[in-house]
């Protein structure tokens, strides 16, 4: 009787203990945001997601900001601010990562830089961004965006005077000389990240682009 006793009790701590390791690694996930450009929309990440999934994360820590991409970036960056604070308290984590496309750029650099970001977002991974601007922009100058995202406006200049990469915060950017839409391409290059060139990527290209995305979700991990 002592001898089944101990078998079952044996068995009982083995059901108890085995999937704690994959329940701590769940908590220790950091929620992904991620950030669309000029005319996007939360459908830009679909490809994004599935390969984040794959790296093992799980829907409930991949998010998406929608905004209204023809008004001021600093009114998206606001309301992407909010946005990070109903995420971290729906799932009770202190910070978050970044991605952004293009013009999403503008939208999360304000937001860490300006608006207290920096001591919250953990990695923030910019691809094709807008960073320094674009002159494509001027074929919707009369939108307060696309003001902001021209080369020398108020806005950028505001945005990139001084440290360019504030904080702990882990800063990364893929730019393509085929990219197209931001240009120069070089203008998705940030001083003090690490900045990836990408032989030949179109502008969208990068939102299907599943080996940058997968070297996006392994930025997460570093």
């Amino acid at each position: 009787m002592r001898r089944i006793f101990g078998i079952l009790l044996a068995a009982l701590t083995l059901v108890t203990v085995g999937p704690l390791p994959s329940a701590q690694a769940a908590a220790a996930r950091t929620p992904v945001i991620f950030v669309h450009g000029f005319g996007g929309s939360a459908s830009n990440w679909t490809t994004a997601k599935s390969v984040f999934r794959s790296a093992g994360y799980s829907d409930s820590e991949l998010f998406t900001y929608d905004y209204n991409s023809s008004q001021s970036n600093e009114t998206s960056a606001a309301g992407l601010a909010a946005f990070v604070n109903q995420v971290r308290s729906r799932t009770g984590a202190a910070r978050v990562d970044l991605v952004n496309h293009s013009m999403g750029g503008l939208v999360t650099r304000w937001y860490v830089k300006q608006l207290g970001g920096q001591s919250v977002v953990g990695h923030w991974a910019s691809l094709a961004g807008a960073n320094h601007g674009t002159t494509s922009a001027g074929a919707c100058i009369l939108l307060p965006s696309c003001i902001e995202m021209y080369p020398g406006s108020v806005f950028l200049s505001r945005l990139n005077a001084g440290d360019e990469t504030p904080g702990s915060t882990r800063y990364r950017t893929w730019y393509s000389p085929c990219d197209g839409v931001i240009l120069p391409y070089t203008s998705t290059t940030v001083s003090g990240a690490t900045n990836t060139y990408v032989a030949c990527t179109g502008h969208l290209a990068f939102l299907t682009d599943t080996a940058i995305l997968r070297q996006v979700s392994g930025f997460m991990a570093s």
